[in-house]
C-alpha cells in the first residue's frame, strides 16, 4: 500500500516516517528519529565526522539514539564542472573565500524543516567565545547546524541573509571549523538528558555554577608522598562540600580573574 504524497508525515515511537518515493529513513543505518537532538554539519570534509564524537559517552549516546549527527558535503554544492567552492577575495588579498552561491543552498537544504529553535552557527575566530551558558541554551534547542569554514572564510552576504550566529572555539586561528564543530557539539551533548546517566556530573563540574572545579582524587591514598586531603577520607559531608567550594574559588581567582570578577558581581547580584 503506497501513501499519497499529499498526506502527512506519521510518526511511529521516535522514528518519523514522511511519505517518499524512496523508503530513505527505513533502509539507512541512521533513520531520522522523532524529537531527537540533531547536529548537522555542513563541511569540505564529511568523512571527518563523527570522528572522536564516534567514541566513549557521545558514541554510545549516538548509537543509542540520543542524539543524531548529519554531514552536508558543501563540494555537492559546487560550481561548474570541477565543483568549485571558493573563488578570489573581491578587493585583492591572500587566499580564497567561501562563494555565496555555494554555502547559500547548502545552509538552504540543511534548515529544511527546521524549528524556530534550531539556530544557525558559523565556526568563526571573531565570534562570541563558547562557553557553558552557550552550551546549555544549545542542548536546549531541537538541533543545531554548523557551518565548518575555510580558506580565509565565508562571504559576508551569506551571514547577513541567513543571520548566521558566529561562534569561536578561543582566540586563534585554525585550518578549518571541523574541530571547533566537534567540540561544539561534544559540549552540548553531554548535557542532553540520558547522555552521562548522572546529572550530578555537570552540576559539580567546572563552570556549572561560574567557578572552575575543585581538585578531584582518587585511590591510591597516598601517592609518591602525596596524600588525598584528610577533610575527603573524613566521611562528614559538610566540611567536604565547603573544602570543594573553598578550593573552586581559589582556582578561579588564580587562573581566572575574569570568571571570579564575573562569579563575584553575580552573587552581589542575587544578595541585591
Amino acid at each position: 500500500m503506497t501513501e499519497s504524497p499529499d498526506k502527512p508525515a506519521r510518526s511511529l515511537g521516535r522514528k518519523s516516517i514522511r511519505p517518499s518515493l524512496k523508503p530513505r529513513e527505513l533502509i539507512t543505518p541512521t533513520p531520522d528519529l522523532y524529537g531527537v537532538w540533531k547536529a548537522k554539519v555542513i563541511t569540505l570534509f564529511p568523512s571527518a565526522f563523527p570522528g572522536v564524537l564516534g567514541e566513549s559517552l557521545t558514541g554510545k549516546a549516538l548509537q543509542e539514539g540520543l542524539w543524531q549527527l548529519e554531514t552536508l558535503d558543501l563540494r555537492q554544492f559546487g560550481i561548474g564542472k570541477h565543483r568549485n567552492v571558493d573563488d578570489t577575495p573581491a578587493g585583492g588579498g591572500a587566499g580564497m573565500v567561501l562563494r555565496a552561491d555555494v554555502l547559500g543552498p547548502a545552509i538552504e537544504q540543511a534548515m529544511q524543516g527546521s524549528t524556530p529553535n534550531w539556530p544557525l552557527i558559523y565556526l568563526s575566530p571573531r565570534g562570541r567565545r563558547m562557553d557553558q551558558p552557550l552550551m546549555r541554551d544549545l542542548a536546549r534547542a531541537d538541533g543545531v547546524t554548523l557551518i565548518c569554514g575555510r580558506f580565509e572564510g565565508v562571504d559576508e552576504r551569506v551571514l547577513e541573509e541567513y543571520r548566521v550566529q558566529e561562534v569561536s572555539l578561543g582566540d586563534f586561528v585554525m585550518t578549518g571549523g571541523e574541530i571547533a564543530a566537534q567540540a561544539l557539539i561534544d559540549a552540548t551533548v553531554r548535557l542532553l538528558p540520558g547522555v552521562l546517566g548522572n546529572q550530578a556530573s555537570t552540576e559539580e563540574e567546572s563552570f556549572s555554577n561560574g567557578l572552575l572545579e575543585h581538585p578531584q582524587y582518587t585511590r591510591p591514598a597516598e601517592w609518591k608522598d602525596r596524600p588525598i586531603p584528610e577533610v575527603l577520607m573524613s566521611g562528614h559531608h559538610g566540611r567536604i562540600a565547603d573544602w570543594r567550594r573553598q578550593m573552586a574559588e581559589r582556582l578561579t581567582q588564580e587562573r581566572r580573574p575574569d570568571l571570579w570578577d564575573s562569579y563575584l558581581a553575580g552573587k552581589g547580584d542575587d544578595q541585591g
